[in-house]
């Protein structure tokens, strides 16, 4: 039994099929597995969300139909079991996250690890996968290229963000040639341009904008408003509410070519109370100085009305508080897929079984971040890896079982 990549799927098909005394043997193009899950762990190990359970699925968005039934097999709350069995205990933060008690993702990794070897997984690093060549599988290794012979296949080898960690989609011309029907990789979880001039961007490029709510209308008649907080960066906006805007900005953009969000720089504060106050008389106060004492706008944002508002609208108060309350940012391109934190695109499901198995070919599984499916950040990215990991890991191990293959071992020509 193979499995193709070392990430949290192929880490969890190979513990399903170990588990029940299938002879593994994982491979990775990396010189060590979880590459990606470390660094997603690096500020905090957010593992998933203690949400409602429906609406925990509808931040899978347009694939949540496809999502639902990985997340009915092996939802939060089996994953969150699950993780007991390696001793992890989790809790829920202020925010409804879930996080292991230590955050951190190290210590999981390692004690996963353990199990995984102490269950016979046989783990081949360096080895890049370059497809098939006769039914045996191809790959790059140090020592040049090696074929395997594999009785069943996962396929769990990421997006195509951070490839400097391993995923860098070049899967998927290999499927595709296979006749697999696979959509184009696309940023997910990512910032956008925008046209800043070179004195905004010089003076506020890396601050945080915090304490704002942004809402955006989809030619397609998609709605979103949510308060949170984001970066301008030299290049444009990044960081979480921007993340959970990026498929509806990247949809729009490629609809019709340009998207605008609003942000209400002072929420809770109604128009008509900004009007008022501004209104009343400065004296001997500059501006700026008077929109940080009447109603508290000052440094980024005060910047950023600066950068987007004529002259003439601060001398108007209902202008400039109109722009307050809903001020137009408009992004040009989602930023290089590379930068982004995960991706779109990937292995299409109607070229899947509710097993994971391509239909077109038998006894190959596919898992993870390389299906057609997105999510914002939060704990949603991991947790439907991991359920599709289970699930292409069940799927693999009835397959080898109806043929009568538990019994059988890799056969390779290492």
């Amino acid at each position: 039994m193979a499995i193709i990549g070392g990430g949290p799927a192929g880490l969890m098909a190979a513990d399903v099929l170990s588990q029940a005394g299938i002879k593994v043997d994982l491979y990775d193009a990396m010189p060590s597995v979880g590459r990606k899950f470390l660094m997603a762990g690096k500020g905090g190990m957010n593992i998933s969300h203690s949400e409602p359970y429906d609406q925990f699925l509808c931040r899978y968005g347009s694939a949540k139909t496809a999502i639902k039934p990985l997340l009915d097999v092996f939802g939060p709350k089996a994953l969150r079991a699950w993780l007991q069995t390696l001793g992890i205990d989790t809790f829920v933060g202020s925010s409804g996250k879930v996080f292991p008690v230590d955050m951190k993702a190290a210590p999981l990794l390692r004690t996963w690890l353990h199990r995984l070897r102490v269950d016979d997984v046989s783990f081949h690093m360096r080895h890049q996968w370059l497809g098939w060549d006769d039914g045996l599988l191809r790959f790059l290794t140090p020592e040049g290229e090696k074929k395997v012979s594999a009785d069943a296949v996962v396929l769990a080898l990421g997006g195509g963000s951070w490839a400097r960690l391993g995923s860098s989609g070049a899967w998927l011309p290999l499927l595709a040639q296979q006749g697999v029907a696979v959509e184009p990789l696309q940023p997910s979880n990512c910032g956008f341009d925008v046209e800043w001039s070179e004195f905004f961007r010089s003076r506020f490029a890396g601050q945080p904008l915090k304490s704002v709510l942004a809402s955006f209308n989809s030619s397609a008649g998609a709605e979103f408003c949510q308060p949170g907080e984001l970066i301008v960066t030299a290049d444009g906006v990044e960081g979480s509410l921007i993340y959970k805007l990026s498929a509806l900005l990247r949809e729009q953009l490629a609809a019709t070519g340009t998207a605008t969000l609003y942000l209400d720089l002072a929420p809770g504060k109604d128009k008509q109370s900004l009007i008022d106050r501004i209104s009343a008389p400065r004296g001997k106060h500059t501006l700026a100085n008077h929109l940080r004492k009447r109603i508290g706008i000052d440094g980024v944002k005060a910047g950023l009305l600066r950068e987007l508002l004529l002259k003439e609208d601060f001398d108007n108060p209902v202008r400039l508080c109109q722009a307050i309350k809903a001020l137009p940012i408009r992004v040009l391109s989602p930023r290089p897929i590379d930068e982004a934190i995960s991706t779109a695109g990937g292995v299409a499901f109607k070229s899947l079984d509710e097993h994971l198995m391509i239909r077109s070919m038998p006894g190959v599984f596919c898992a993870g971040e390389m299906l057609d499916w997105e999510a914002p950040t939060g704990g949603y990215l991991l947790t439907a890896c991991f359920a599709g990991g289970r699930v292409a890991g069940e799927g693999a191990l009835s397959w080898l079982q109806c043929g009568d293959f538990a019994a059988k071992k890799l056969v390779s020509t290492e």
